[in-house]
Parts: C-alpha cells; sequence; structure tokens
C-alpha cells in the first residue's frame, strides 16, 4: 500500500492548542497553488515513487477553505502525474465553519470519498475555551450537508483533557457523533505544545489543564463507551465501525510508503533503502524553491536496517493488534522478538505486552503508556 499526503497549511484563525505549521488567511492563495502543482510535477518527472496509490489525504491547515476549482486541478494533476487506483480512500480534513453545499458537491465531484470533520466537542463553551471558529450547532449543519452530498464515510475528531471538562461532558459528546452514525471517530487528549496561546494562558495561571488523573478516567471511559456503541478500536486514538479503519493512516502505522507534497510534508519512500524526507517550513523559502525549479527539500535521511527495524516497531505498536511478526521475519530475516530481547523482557516484567505466534502487541496498560514502552527499544 502507498499514499500521498498533501498539506494545505492555511486556516480562518489558528486554533489556541495548534502547533501544526500553518497561516491565517481566509482562503488558499493561488501561489501556494501553483507551488504545490509545480512540486507534483517536478516529483513525478524526476523523483522515487511507488508504481500506484492507494490513499490520498488532504491535511492542514484547513483544507476545506481550497474552492471546488482548486480542488479540481489538484486532483486533476495527481491523476494526470501518478497512478490513483480507482478504488483509492481519498480523504479531506474539513472545519465545519468552512463547509458550504456547493464545496461538498464540488469535492465529492473531484474524487474526494472521505471526509474528516474537527469537531472536538458538542459544548459550544469548549469550543470557544480553545479557539475553534464554530459552533457545535454549526457542526450539525455541516455534517447534515457531507450526508446530502454523498459522504458515505466520515470521520469525526473529538477531543478529552480540556480546560474545564468533564467526564461527563465528553461522554456526552461521544454519544451525540455516534447517535449521527459516523464511521469513524478520532478520539485525542489535548497536548499542551509550547509557544501556543493555550500553553501561554495555562503558564499565566489564566486556565487550569485537568488532573491527570481526571484526564485518565476521560481516556478509559471514552474507549468503553465507543466499543459499547460499535466502534472498534484499532489504534490508541482511533476508532471504527467494521471496515471504516482508516486505510491512509494504516498506511503510515504499517510503515508503507508515501509522498508529501507542501510546505511542511514529509514523506518515505524506498530508493534501494528506505529514505524519509521532509520540506521547508518557511512559506517563503519553499515558494523560492519551487519558483526555481527545485524540490524543496529541508532534509533527506537515509535509514540503516535498525532504523528501519525500529520505525516497523514504533509505528506498529501504536495499531491495537499490533507488529506483524511474519511481515517483520520476511523484512529483515530476524523475529522482532530476537531483535530486541531485552525490551521485550522489560515489557514483560511490566505486564504491558500481549504475544502471540502472529503479533506482539501492547495491551490497554501498555498502549496508555507507549511513549515509555517505545523506550525500551531505543
Amino acid at each position: 500500500m502507498a499514499g500521498i499526503y498533501l498539506h494545505i497549511p492555511f486556516c480562518v484563525r489558528k486554533c489556541a492548542y495548534c502547533d501544526f505549521v500553518s497561516f491565517p488567511s481566509g482562503n488558499v492563495p493561488e501561489t501556494y497553488l501553483d507551488a504545490l502543482l509545480t512540486e507534483i510535477e517536478l516529483v513525478s518527472c524526476g523523483g522515487s515513487y511507488p508504481a500506484a496509490f492507494d490513499t490520498v489525504f488532504f491535511g492542514g491547515g484547513t483544507p476545506s477553505l481550497l474552492t471546488g476549482d482548486q480542488m479540481r486541478r489538484i486532483m486533476a494533476t495527481l491523476r494526470e502525474r501518478f497512478d490513483i487506483r480507482v478504488e483509492a480512500e481519498i480523504s479531506m480534513e474539513a472545519n465545519p465553519g468552512t463547509l458550504t453545499p456547493e464545496k461538498l458537491a464540488a469535492y465529492r465531484e473531484a474524487g474526494i470519498n472521505r471526509l474528516s470533520i474537527g469537531l472536538q466537542s458538542t459544548h459550544d463553551a469548549l469550543l470557544r475555551s480553545i479557539g475553534r471558529i464554530h459552533t457545535f450547532a454549526q457542526f450539525e449543519e455541516s455534517f447534515q450537508r457531507a450526508r446530502e452530498a454523498g459522504f458515505a464515510n466520515i470521520n469525526v475528531d473529538l477531543m478529552h483533557g480540556l480546560p474545564n471538562q468533564t467526564v461527563g461532558q465528553y461522554l456526552d459528546s461521544i454519544n451525540t457523533v455516534c447517535d449521527l452514525g459516523v464511521q469513524h471517530i478520532s478520539a485525542y487528549s489535548l497536548i499542551l505544545e509550547e509557544h501556543t496561546p493555550l500553553f501561554d494562558r495555562v503558564e499565566r495561571g489564566e486556565v487550569m489543564p485537568p488532573e491527570e488523573d481526571l484526564v485518565a478516567d476521560m481516556q478509559d471511559a471514552g474507549i468503553d463507551l465507543l466499543e459499547t456503541r460499535g466502534y472498534q478500536r484499532y489504534e490508541i486514538s482511533n476508532f471504527a465501525r467494521e471496515g471504516f479503519e482508516c486505510r491512509h493512516n494504516l498506511n503510515y502505522w504499517l510503515n508503507g510508503e508515501y509522498l508529501g507534497f507542501g510546505i511542511a510534508a514529509h514523506g518515505v519512500v524506498r530508493d534501494r533503502k528506505w529514505t524519509r524526507y521532509a520540506n521547508v517550513d518557511n512559506l517563503e523559502e519553499y515558494n523560492r524553491l519551487i519558483t526555481r525549479g527545485k524540490r524543496p527539500l529541508a532534509e533527506t535521511i537515509r535509514l540503516t536496517p535498525r532504523d528501519e527495524m525500529f520505525e516497523c516497531v514504533m509505528l506498529g505498536l501504536r495499531l491495537v493488534r499490533g507488529v506483524d511478526r511474519a511481515a517483520f521475519l520476511a523484512r529483515f530475516d530476524l523475529d522482532v522478538v530476537e531483535a530486541y530481547p531485552k525490551a521485550m523482557e522489560l515489557l514483560r516484567k511490566r505486564g504491558w505486552i500481549e504475544e502471540n505466534e502472529r503479533y506482539i502487541a501492547l495491551n490497554r496498560k501498555g498502549l496508555d503508556l507507549q511513549n515509555e514502552a517505545l523506550g525500551f527499544f531505543m
């Protein structure tokens, strides 16, 4: 499996918790679109890439700032330059405050078949506290419009651990979204990132984040409720109805190849050796390099076999099913348990690991403490 990621780094207003590379704007400038299309052409003419692609993902920022015509141009260029499989999953992130019936119809016409809508909470006071530009009512309207436009595969993002959020509010958000019949729910914990407005407010004592025990209670109660409502947890923060797992993200976690286009985008390709690359994160520099006919690369890293092994484990252990032992053995001619005997012994002693002939996987406690668990493999 192979994927394509495109970064659309513009937002009406940046959320108070966000540290992604994005810029305030009410639209996607044509200069950026032209540069993005040129980058696609540059890679298709001289880069190393898979023969065909199974997924395309528009992330941001706010990709739903793209006009219908802009989306058509991007998808037409991708199909002209690469082999995008007919059955490909083509996803885009969307903000409820930016979706219109006209845009949704154009996105469907262009080939988008999966939406990921950032809701975060059904409680307007919590939305205001983290700087979201929409209300729950606007989300409901956008969701209904998406269904009417023909989107049958929709993810909704929810967050827990927000300032002043209660367990009851989080569970209420989950139940409300489940009642809508969504196919997929991403349930994340708020992470306070330095140099964000929310982090600064917490540092100044203006906002108090919830206690760690309360955040853990929210997470545990949320997992139980989602599974009760028929959503299978298949990754640390992702839950899906059967058959609606996000194929693009699964490709990441299964350590597959993907191309990244746009400012600050990352990619991984197999060119004799596995090669990881990252684009520059400065908009002026990105445009300047593209104008000169150069790929906007900030770094390119050739992975050693040991690096590859660690990435397989690091990404695979995000999945509830864990690391596929047969796939690991076929790739490295070594069983994962034999490759990391000390790490496995430590995980067994902690009681965080489950093993069978097919997989090694972190159990629920291990998933909760994944960062510490991964430290054993370093």
